[in-house]
């Protein structure tokens, strides 16, 4: 198998995984693969969002099936959720990549940080 198709598996399958195991934490990994597999920091965001949307999708079934989905809590969050991320994809066209970089590693530590103390 080509070393290509080796990180594109490798990266599929354990942003599934994690994607699975946390929700859409599988998104943030698939980010750091695709930054290596297209070398272009706005297109390994981008298509980490298509992967986070199909990996969701499968997560969503099986979540939904075993009850673990507080529907309500997550009806109320879903049009902030669509504002947020229209605003995002108009920022992700303007923003330079060194600092959509540092935003991101930023935003990673910050949660990090809370979720290691709360």
């Amino acid at each position: 198998m080509k070393k290509q198709t080796m990180k594109k598996a490798t990266a599929g399958v354990v942003s599934g995984f994690l994607n699975g195991l946390f929700g859409s934490g599988g998104g943030v990994v698939a980010v750091m693969f695709l930054r290596n597999i297209l070398n272009d920091e706005k297109k390994a965001h981008a298509t980490a969002t298509l992967m986070i949307l199909m990996m969701s999708v499968v997560s969503f079934v099986f979540y939904a099936f075993y009850g673990h989905i507080d529907w309500s809590t997550g009806f109320r969050l879903v049009p902030g959720g669509i504002v947020g991320a229209i605003i995002g994809t108009f920022l992700l066209k303007n923003i330079k990549n060194t600092k959509l970089k540092k935003l991101f590693g930023f935003v990673l530590a910050i949660s990090g940080v809370v979720m290691l103390f709360s």
